[in-house]
């Protein structure tokens, strides 16, 4: 069966341009939900985000890629809001310039000021399955 690849208008993207919180749900061993806030982004077609390998929700994704994502904007939340439902796909290459990216965006920062010598950063790309919401 074919699969159709569901990707985001350019009014989503616009959204994800902007620096607004997100928060991801993925799904603990036992089935219940495991949200988190992040900071959030596109590579043209997927919205995508950044964490560290070992971390809860990593390791979650890793076992079970199913991830649902919201981002909206609180100044006009019913207006701007986006929910991409789909896979998870965990990159490892370019991943540490992908979390400074994220950074300057977030915090206007060039490089991520948390990060850890011993940590290795990781680009979440999530494949839709379903997009919705009214940005």
């Amino acid at each position: 069966m074919a699969t159709t690849t569901i990707q985001l208008t350019e009014a989503q993207k616009a959204l994800l341009d902007e620096p607004l919180y997100a928060v991801v749900t993925d799904l603990m061993p036992d089935g219940s939900p495991h949200p988190t806030v992040i900071w959030v982004d596109h590579d043209g077609a997927n919205l995508t985000f950044n964490t560290a390998h070992g971390r809860v929700k990593t390791r979650n994704m890793q076992r079970d890629p199913r991830v649902s994502v919201i981002v909206f904007d609180p100044a006009n939340a019913f207006q701007k809001t986006l929910v991409v439902t789909g896979r998870a796909e965990l990159v490892d290459e370019g991943a540490d310039d992908h979390i400074d990216r994220l950074a300057k965006k977030y915090t206007g920062q060039d490089r991520y000021p948390w990060r850890r010598p011993e940590e290795r950063r990781v680009t979440v790309r999530v494949i839709a399955e379903k997009i919705s919401g009214t940005a």
